[in-house]
């Protein structure tokens, strides 16, 4: 059997964006769940009226050009059900798999849905976002685990909270931007120019990472830009930009350095072969710096990370030189575990070796 297709089930659930519901208003157990659904509505509103109608468009555009997403937006499980006509079903990646705080686990994220009865269901590396996952979830997390044919997650520290959870292995598999491995069709259109420029992507906070890009842009001798959301909580750092995927990766593409927050600002940094910093989030959110560290570990880069805005540690780290052929080898034997994963999946499935190849 060949698969002729492969395609997103549009599922865009309000809660993620919009808010979603409130819950028990006047319950004070619930006050951190419905502060956020409130802050989510308010962003959104604001957003939709006021935001920036032409990176919206370039978001459009590129789910439509790039990735195929089409159709109707999905809200729900029985509609998700729907759209499932599949010999394949696969979750991930990204952070599905991290508790919201105004959902919690989210059963589609698992593939928990009506579906046909032959289809096959896998988790290709979804993140639980942190290293542990809260006691709080673990009945549920591992039930819906439970029903998955075949698991694969992005950390390491995911295989341990499966095992955890419900008693099953899973295999650690890379990121897909890092089996994508090749964005020359997305850079083509790249302009050129001379430019210099210190690429600054920040998440969930600018705390350190502001006075981390200051301090780097200063000693590049280039300038600062850094792209902005309608839902950032702090000034630009720099000067703010609003780019669509196409620019944001341009952007970081022919950057001097890049200095980031993210897993995939470093991720796609590295892919790259950009030099960078990756900064720490700092107090609460530290767990969040799991996926970073297990992606730097891996490509032997974890020197490249800094916790604070001291100088003389980031001169050090600005200083010393990467060796990418040594990278792109690791990152080579990444893809190859990750490749090897959905080929065998697909063999399940009654594909030939031969075919997946192709």
């Amino acid at each position: 059997m060949l698969f002729r297709s492969a395609e997103f089930i549009n599922y865009h659930p309000r809660y993620v964006e919009e808010g979603g519901s409130f819950d028990q208003l006047l319950n004070p157990r619930q006050w951190r769940k419905n502060v956020t659904i409130g802050y989510l509505k308010v962003t959104h509103l604001y957003s939709s009226v006021f935001g920036n109608r032409r990176q919206r468009r370039a978001f459009d555009d590129f789910r439509r050009q790039y990735l195929g997403v089409g159709g109707a937006r999905l809200m729900d499980s029985s509609q998700a059900a729907g759209a499932a006509d599949a010999d394949l079903l696969v979750c991930g990646s990204d952070q599905i798999w991290n508790p919201s705080v105004q959902k919690g686990l989210d059963p589609v994220y698992f593939l928990d849905f009506g579906a046909p009865s032959h289809a096959r269901r896998i988790s290709y590396a979804p993140s639980f976002g942190r290293a542990e996952l809260a006691p709080t979830y673990h009945s549920e997390a591992g039930r819906l685990i439970g029903r998955l044919d075949a698991i694969s997650v992005r950390e390491q520290s995911g295989v341990d909270i499966v095992r955890t959870v419900s008693g099953r292995e899973a295999q650690c598999v890379p990121d897909p931007t890092i089996l994508l491995g090749d964005f020359i069709e997305l850079l083509a259109a790249r302009r050129g120019g001379s430019d210099r420029h210190v690429f600054c992507y920040a998440l969930r906070t600018a705390e350190v990472i502001r006075e981390v890009a200051e301090h780097v842009a200063k000693a590049d001798g280039a300038r600062l830009i850094s792209p902005c959301s309608g839902r950032q909580r702090w000034k630009a750092i720099g000067m703010g930009v609003e780019p669509g995927p196409l620019e944001w990766l341009r952007l970081l593409d022919s950057a001097s350095t890049v200095v980031t927050n993210s897993f995939h600002g470093v991720a796609l940094s590295v892919i790259l072969n950009k030099p960078f910093v990756a900064v720490e989030l700092p107090g609460k959110r530290c767990a969040l710096n799991e996926r970073v560290l297990n992606l730097l570990t891996h490509t032997g880069l974890l020197e490249r990370v800094v916790r604070s805005a001291d100088p003389r540690e980031l001169d050090s780290v600005m200083t010393r030189g990467i060796d990418w052929s040594g990278v792109n080898y690791r990152l080579g034997q990444m893809r190859a575990v990750g490749v090897q994963f959905l080929m065998d999946q697909m063999v399940m499935c009654g594909m030939q070796p031969e075919a997946a190849r192709q």
